[in-house]
């Protein structure tokens, strides 16, 4: 598995990929949700995130930054945690911002009210 992602051992990984730049991918998707942008952008921005985590990887700890298997691993990583997160904070302010519309039905997911049409 180490060979597939290319780092030096498993707490590199953990500590960049899931830590810090995991954080950050959290970070972004919530806050392009509160500002209302769409979720493709959340995608994007999780893209270049995928090379800061391999930036980071090879500077700090002597990965191989040019492994592709591993900029895909942690790139799907982050994508997963963008895009939950952007769900999540983008549910939660359309019940809070319309209360009379919206209602919850999940983490990640709001329905119409009954009788709103």
């Amino acid at each position: 598995m180490l060979d597939l992602l290319a780092v030096p051992n498993l707490w590199v990984s953990l500590i960049v990929t899931v830590l810090l730049v995991g954080f950050g991918a959290f970070a972004t998707g919530q806050g392009l949700a509160r500002t209302w942008k769409p979720v493709w952008q959340v995608w994007l921005y999780c893209l270049l995130l995928g090379a800061v985590d391999r930036f980071l990887i090879w500077g700090l700890f002597s990965g191989d930054a040019t492994v592709v298997s591993g900029y895909l691993l942690d790139t799907a990583f982050l994508l997963t945690v963008g895009t939950l997160s952007w769900l999540a904070t983008r549910a939660g302010r359309m019940v809070s911002q319309y209360p009379w519309m919206y209602e919850r039905v999940g983490p990640f997911s709001y329905r119409r009210k009954s009788g709103t049409d």
